[in-house]
C-alpha cells in the first residue's frame, strides 16, 4: 500500500497527478498473460482511468483537484490489491473471486472484467469517497458532481466493453448463460449503491466499529455477486 499511496501524492502544478497510476496499469499490462482475468481488467480500467485523465486536463470537470483526488484515490484501492496478492497476502473479499478464478479457460474475458468493475465500484468506489474527503477536508455532497461525472464515463465505457468483449452475436440469444449474468448486473445500480455506502459510512465516522462492520459487509456482498458473475460457462462451439 505503501507504493500506491507515494504514487498519489505527486503533484502537477495545485493537481494531484493521475499519471503515476496510470503508468502502473501500464506495467501491469506488459507483465500479465492477456487471458489472464485480472489482465482483462487491467486493461479495461486503464481505458476508465486514461479516459478520465484526459477529461480532466481537458477541463471537463469544474473541480479538477477533487476530479483528480477522487480519481487516484479509486485507482490506489485497485493497486494495493495487486500488491497484497503479489506479496502472499489475501485479496478482499470483493476481489477475491477474479483473483482465483483469473486462470479459468470456461470464464468469458466479458465475466472477469465485469467482475472486476462489480468489486472496484461496489467496495472500492465508495471508500475512495471517504478517502477523498478526509484529504480534501470536504463532504460527500461536495463532491457529488465529480462522482457523477466519473460515473458516467463509466457507464459509457462499459457500453464499449460489453462491444469489445462480447465473443459474438450468437450471444444475444435468450438462451445462452452469459445473456442472463450480463442481465443480473448494472453499473448504474452499483453506482447508485456506491455512493449511498460512501455518504453512509461517512455519517458512521465517528463511529470507527460501526464503520468497520458496515465495509465489512459492503465487502463480502460485493464479493458474493463476484462469484456469481465469473460462474464457468460451457464455450459455444
Amino acid at each position: 500500500m505503501a507504493q500506491t499511496q507515494e504514487l498519489g501524492t505527486q503533484q502537477i502544478g495545485q493537481f494531484t497527478a493521475v499519471d503515476p497510476v496510470v503508468e502502473r496499469m501500464r506495467t501491469i499490462r506488459s507483465a500479465w498473460h492477456p487471458a489472464d482475468g485480472v489482465a482483462v481488467f487491467n486493461r479495461v480500467y486503464l481505458t476508465v482511468t486514461e479516459e478520465i485523465g484526459h477529461a480532466i486536463e481537458a477541463g471537463t470537470f469544474a473541480d479538477r483537484r477533487a476530479a483528480a483526488t477522487l480519481d487516484v484515490r479509486f485507482a490506489e484501492r485497485y493497486l494495493s490489491v495487486v500488491d497484497a496478492v503479489a506479496g502472499g497476502r489475501p485479496a478482499p473479499a470483493c476481489w477475491r473471486p477474479l483473483f482465483t478464478y483469473r486462470r479459468r479457460p470456461d470464464v468469458r474475458p466479458l465475466q472477469f472484467a465485469l467482475a472486476g468493475i462489480n468489486a472496484h465500484i461496489g467496495h472500492d468506489l465508495a471508500l475512495a469517497v471517504v478517502d477523498s474527503c478526509r484529504e480534501l477536508e470536504c463532504s460527500p455532497a461536495e463532491l457529488e458532481d465529480e462522482f457523477d461525472r466519473v460515473g458516467d464515463i463509466l457507464v459509457l465505457l462499459e457500453e464499449r466493453i460489453r462491444e469489445e468483449l462480447m465473443p459474438g452475436p450468437d450471444l444475444l440469444e435468450i438462451a445462452d448463460p452469459l445473456t442472463h449474468l450480463l442481465g443480473c448486473w448494472s453499473l448504474e445500480r452499483a453506482r447508485d449503491g456506491a455512493w449511498l455506502a460512501a455518504r453512509s459510512l461517512w455519517q458512521l465516522r465517528g463511529l470507527p466499529d460501526l464503520a468497520e462492520e458496515f465495509s465489512e459487509r459492503l465487502d463480502r456482498s460485493v464479493g458474493l455477486v463476484g462469484r456469481m458473475l465469473l460462474t464457468p460457462l460451457a464455450r459455444c462451439g
